[in-house]
């Protein structure tokens, strides 16, 4: 995991490894502080030789002013590094979630996701920039101080350093602990998002339902566990900083007394003394660097942990061989098709939604679907741009199997009018223009008209630049409707999926959009999806689907002639 992490700076070497010699630098200008003190102190202001001492008094000043500009480039550019990195991972998760499968979105809340590509990768950054400055500034001082002090007195400066083996054990030790502690945070923290973003979506429900105090009531759950996993991590955290400044505490202790001991039995001099008293100083400051790191490391780790179970999630399969084709005629054949969701949330099997289904669509032909819920009617019109992989058996358009098709070309040949419309958050002009992003002006336009939405556009003090809101809050169910089906005029494909596209709608807006369908149907193969019975008596053919699968097909009249379940279905909606 380390060095998938690593390979992220690759891109950013030159920028990266720059800031690494300034650190490198600042760490040499640190070093040069205590060897100038000790001279001061043991020939300079002893010997009253005031030239020297105002010439190296002015070269710690230079140095200083060199240093504060080298900390300007690495606190700046260090974390444009962590920054570029970090938005690099961001590109690249969003990226693969745009190819994974719908089965994923089905198991996973949408705030969950979210925190893994927002709040994850923040810690990541942070990361980035600070752990391997900090690791190799700590090296730098702690080497440099070794040898420094060493060349001043080797056996005062083993003892020093023989506390370091313990320190680095204890940090290790909890560094496991630290580890579980903060993933577990993450993971509560996405929970919270999660709660969030649902109940910011479903405000208006809830306030319709004056359901206000029980989403307190559940959003405080999510957020009680997030503080209990928060508090659990800083509680290991406050046991790692205690032990830490506890080492640092006996270190400087150590320093005075065997330090004492050695100037008593004159083994060191008062200059090289106050060195080791500013040099243990220094040799300090990269321990609590170190502790730092620990602490970033820790956070920013479980943050790439999470965000490469994301980077796992297995992509939509493609065949490595598979054809593409630019415009399919619209020849639809399901063959012995079954189909069942893969057993989730603690069920002990899966669900059989399609069983062994056949059918035959000609091009041109409208295909009518009825029958009761749960009988597998969306699910069948989500088979066939491959948003499911069917279990077993074959669908074929203009006799290829689609499976043999690259996923690319088959979804641009099929155009899907859904009962819940999705708009994105934007202009009129921008989710029209989604169905082809490469469409001239005239030609959006055009497909607003054919959709019976451009008269109204126009009376909008912006017309097709009017911002609609997040998911089209500001229209109607029949604008959005229309802009949908706009959307689809644009796209132009061969292949039609009306699901329950007025359902929603009242009878006046309906009338008005049932024209706009049957227009966007002509020449096209349509599968329509329908409650509605008189929006479908026009179809080549009309099928009932039930959990047992075909029941009846036929035309609207075949049917009544049947007398069977859509003649009763008919009959029970016109009953009055």
């Amino acid at each position: 995991m380390l060095k998938r992490f690593i390979g992220y700076y690759r891109p950013h070497l030159k920028l990266f490894f720059a800031d690494m010699f300034c650190a490198f630098l600042v760490a040499v200008a640190d070093l040069f502080y205590p060897i100038i003190a000790k001279n001061m102190i043991n020939d300079y202001v002893p010997n009253r030789n005031l030239r020297l001492l105002l010439i190296w008094g002015g070269a710690l000043l230079a140095i200083y002013c060199i240093k504060a500009g080298l900390n300007y480039f690495i606190q700046y550019y260090g974390h444009i590094v962590g920054v570029r990195i970090q938005a690099d991972m961001r590109r690249d998760v969003f990226k693969r979630l745009q190819k994974l499968p719908f089965s994923f979105f089905d198991e996973n809340k949408t705030g969950t996701i979210m925190s893994r590509i927002v709040n994850d990768l923040m810690d990541i950054s942070e990361l980035a920039h600070h752990g391997p400055e900090d690791l190799f500034l700590s090296i730098v001082l702690l080497i440099g101080s070794f040898l420094i002090l060493g060349s001043i007195n080797l056996p005062l400066t083993m003892i020093i350093f023989a506390l370091l083996p313990i320190i680095v054990f204890f940090a290790v030790k909890m560094r496991r602990r630290m580890s579980h502690a903060f993933l577990r945070t993450r993971e509560e923290i996405a929970e919270v998002n999660a709660s969030l973003e649902n109940s910011i979506a479903g405000i208006r429900v809830s306030r319709a339902y004056t359901c206000g105090d029980y989403e307190e009531k559940k959003f405080e759950v999510h957020n009680q566990d997030y503080q209990k996993a928060r508090g659990a991590a800083y509680k290991v955290m406050g046991w790692f900083y205690a032990g830490m400044d506890l080492f640092m505490d006996c270190l400087y202790l150590v320093v005075l007394v065997a330090g004492g001991l050695f100037f008593f039995y004159g083994q060191i001099d008062v200059g090289e003394f106050t060195a080791y008293l500013l040099y243990i100083n220094m040799f300090l400051n990269p321990i609590k660097r170190l502790v730092s790191f620990f602490e970033q490391f820790q956070n920013g780790m479980s943050g790439f942990q999470r965000f490469e179970e994301l980077m796992a999630q297995q992509e939509e399969p493609e065949a490595p061989d598979a054809i593409r084709v630019d415009q399919l005629k619209g020849v639809i054949d399901f063959e012995d098709v079954s189909f069942q969701y893969e057993a989730r949330n603690g069920d002990d099997e899966s669900h059989m939604v399609i069983s062994h289904l056949s059918m035959h669509i000609d091009q041109g032909k409208t295909v009518a679907l009825v029958g009761p819920s749960g009988g597998g009617k969306t699910t069948l019109c989500h088979l066939l741009p491959r948003f499911y992989e069917v279990t077993d058996g074959v669908i074929r358009i203009d006799g290829y199997d689609i499976t043999s098709l690259s996923r690319m070309s088959l979804r641009k040949n099929i155009g899907m009018v859904a009962q819940d419309v999705f708009l994105f958050t934007g202009t009129i002009r921008e989710n029209i223009a989604y169905g082809n992003l490469d469409a001239s002006d005239e030609e959006i336009v055009e497909a607003a008209k054919k959709a019976n939405i451009h008269d109204f556009i126009m009376t909008m003090e912006n017309g097709y630049d009017t911002y609609i809101g997040e998911r089209g809050v500001k229209l109607s169910g029949g604008q959005k409707q229309r802009i949908s089906i706009a959307r689809v005029f644009l796209k132009n494909p061969s292949i039609l999926i009306l699901d329950e596209a007025t359902s929603a709608l009242d009878n006046a807006t309906e009338m008005l959009i049932q024209g706009a369908l049957e227009e966007l149907s002509v020449g096209r193969t349509s599968i329509v999806v329908a409650h509605r019975l008189s929006t479908i008596k026009n179809a080549d053919e009309i099928i009932v689907l039930t959990d047992e699968g075909i029941k009846e097909r036929g035309t609207h009249e075949e049917l009544l002639q049947k007398n069977g379940v859509y003649a009763k279905l008919y009959q029970y909606q016109f009953r009055n």
